[in-house]
C-alpha cells in the first residue's frame, strides 16, 4: 500500500517518471530475481551447514 501511495504522489508531481517507473519495474523485477533465487539457496546451504555442526551439541544438551 505504501508503494502505491508513493507512486501515486509521483504520478501527481511528475507523471513521465512514474508511468517509466510502472512500465520498468517488471523489468527490473525479473532481472534481480535470479539473484535472490540464489540468495535463498546460500541461506539454505548454511542454515544446513550450521545444523550439521550443532547437531553434536544438541545431542548432548539433552540428556
Amino acid at each position: 500500500m505504501t508503494r502505491f501511495l508513493l507512486w501515486l504522489i509521483l504520478l501527481f508531481l511528475c507523471w513521465p517518471l512514474a508511468l517509466l517507473a510502472l512500465v520498468l519495474y517488471p523489468i527490473v523485477w525479473m532481472l534481480v530475481l535470479p539473484f535472490r533465487l540464489v540468495g535463498i539457496a546460500v541461506d539454505g546451504v548454511l542454515s544446513l551447514l550450521k545444523a550439521i555442526i550443532l547437531f553434536p551439541s544438541t545431542v548432548l544438551n539433552r540428556q
